[in-house]
């Protein structure tokens, strides 16, 4: 057997078709093929197929189906599970907070559904929430859009690596806010600053729960999904 046939042997005893619904995944057809020098005519030669219909498997217009992977894996020397694109990981938008603008919690975190944000690079998806800022109150630290990424604490946690740093927190009445976080004067109650001299300093706020912000991400860079 040719040498082709026989790394294609290989890969297909190691790395068997996935058994999914092919109809909604993506496939990274166009990236392998240019990878190996190959035009759509030639792909489609290889594969036995017409040039009209590689096309439409290549831009998704047309089903994949276990034979046209096998097919596939064998002309561009790869496993077949390496032809699926990977879903990029998400994170859910737990709802909106304001500095000054008293803007109600909407916690979709625990449910797991509501609005997703594709997750920034360099950030590990696993228990990160992230929250979208409304208004202007935290210009120009922060603008009307950004998300803001944290670790959710479970309520009624304060850590105590919250004090002194920017936090996303919830009141007792079920606001959300963004705010520097420090001790107040009682037991159980905390300050709560802003970023500027526009909004007041909150005194002696008892809180559900403080996580410092671990990423803040600009409007223009979210890729919401």
């Amino acid at each position: 057997e040719s040498l082709m046939e026989a790394q294609f042997h290989i890969v297909s005893l190691a790395s068997p078709v996935p058994q999914c619904n092919l109809p909604r995944m993506k496939f990274r057809l166009k990236e392998l093929r240019l990878g190996r020098g190959l035009t759509q005519e030639q792909t489609a030669e290889m594969m036995g197929i017409s040039v009209s219909l590689y096309n439409g498997l290549e831009k998704g217009k047309r089903r994949m189906n276990a034979d046209y992977i096998e097919s596939a894996a064998k002309i561009f020397l790869v496993p077949p599970s390496q032809l699926f694109e990977e879903e990029p990981s998400t994170i859910a938008i737990a709802g909106k907070v304001g500095a000054g603008a008293r803007v109600p919690v909407f916690d979709t975190y625990e449910k797991g559904d509501g609005p997703q944000v594709e997750c920034p690079p360099g950030l590990s998806p696993h228990n990160i929430v992230a929250v979208e800022i409304e208004g202007d109150s935290m210009e120009p630290v922060y603008s009307a859009g950004d998300l803001l990424f944290y670790t959710r604490w479970s309520d009624g946690s304060v850590p105590s690596e919250a004090i002194g740093r920017r936090c996303v927190c919830e009141c007792e009445e079920g606001l959300g806010w963004v705010k520097v976080v420090r001790q107040g004067r009682d037991h159980g109650t905390f300050d709560l600053h802003s970023f500027n001299d526009q909004t007041p300093t909150m005194y002696g706020v008892r809180l559900k729960w403080a996580a410092p912000i671990k990423l803040h991400w600009p409007t223009e860079l979210a890729r919401k999904i």
